[in-house]
């Protein structure tokens, strides 16, 4: 299990001259886990979970716009306003299923973007939120143009993070929500409290996907609306896809591969890289059932079986 932590550790010694392309990896890694809590371990199929970046990039960006630009009280209220979001909208459609869901999610998130579009005295925009600049971390730690400091400041908050959501899915309540995926009417007939299950998960996404999205504002100092677009909340669905949707590992696999595969392959055709990308998830999704990991798994169950026969 340490060996994607000595990957992520190793790189920043290895590729110090990329450290912009890994920050952005730890913090797409970071959302991508996020959404696994909700549909990889649950099943709650949701097309608006950008709705929470968005909104914690916005908290966090407003509050240093404001004056304050402390970042760690920022990626609190990043992920504070992430989860406030997540139990409004939870408590309204957690009730539903399937299409519906899918289109009321997306709907909210949509919604969002036309409100920040529109209330550009505050959110800048078309513009976009400028300015954001955050103060020294714990007064000592500048954020340098390099990016030396926004790539361990962003590896530290995964690493926490990680955590928690390792400690959740191990658990009695992480059995409780594979349960919840597989059969939500059984769960209910053995007396398990589903809605507040979802309720909870969703709160607990919403919020890492906050943090999530102040993480990226304090990283790049702007905040678009692109943090609120429907193609932000594709992406993130892809990259889970790709890496393997209810394993934390498969989220953490999938949006390396995402972010690496669109950084080289919009480098080498900056119009036409989505059919690259689009060809590897067409790969993984007919031979890979289970994304990379998937494969990897039945790669591997494969050689032992050829040796154990010699």
């Amino acid at each position: 299990e340490l060996l994607p932590w000595i990957c992520f550790v190793a790189f920043y010694f290895l590729f110090e001259s990329r450290l912009a392309l890994g920050n952005t990896v730890l913090i797409m890694v970071l959302f991508t886990l996020s959404l696994d809590l909700v549909m990889g371990y649950t099943g709650v199929a949701t097309l608006g979970h950008a709705a929470f970046y968005g909104v914690g990039a916005y908290a966090a960006g407003l509050l240093t716009v404001a004056g304050w630009g402390e970042p760690i009280s920022g990626l609190v209220l990043a992920g504070f306003a992430g989860a406030i979001l997540a139990v409004v909208t939870g408590l309204m459609l957690l009730h539903l299923h399937g299409n519906t869901l899918l289109m009321l999610t997306l709907t909210i998130l949509m919604m969002l973007y036309e409100g920040a579009n529109k209330w550009t005295r505050v959110t800048g925009g078309d513009d976009g939120l400028q300015g954001v600049a955050a103060a020294p971390i714990f007064g000592l730690f500048e954020f340098d143009l390099r990016g030396h400091t926004r790539y361990w400041y962003a590896l530290i908050v995964l690493f926490a993070l990680f955590l928690i959501c390792r400690r959740i899915v191990h658990s009695q309540f992480g059995l409780a929500l594979i349960g919840i995926r597989e059969n939500t009417n059984r769960m209910r007939a053995i007396g398990a409290p589903v809605r507040r299950h979802l309720v909870v998960i969703y709160t607990i996404a919403g919020a890492m996907a906050g943090v999530a999205g102040g993480l990226s504002a304090h990283s790049t100092g702007f905040v678009g609306l692109d943090v609120l677009g429907i193609a932000l909340a594709a992406n993130v669905l892809v990259m889970l896809v790709l890496g393997g949707a209810g394993r934390l590992y498969g989220a953490i696999v999938g949006a390396v591969a995402y972010v690496v595969l669109h950084h080289f392959a919009s480098n080498l055709n900056p119009f036409h890289w989505m059919f690259v990308v689009g060809f590897a998830l067409i790969l993984v999704v007919r031979f890979g059932r289970g994304g990379i990991l998937g494969l990897l798994d039945r790669t591997l169950a494969l050689i032992r079986a050829r040796m154990n026969r010699t």
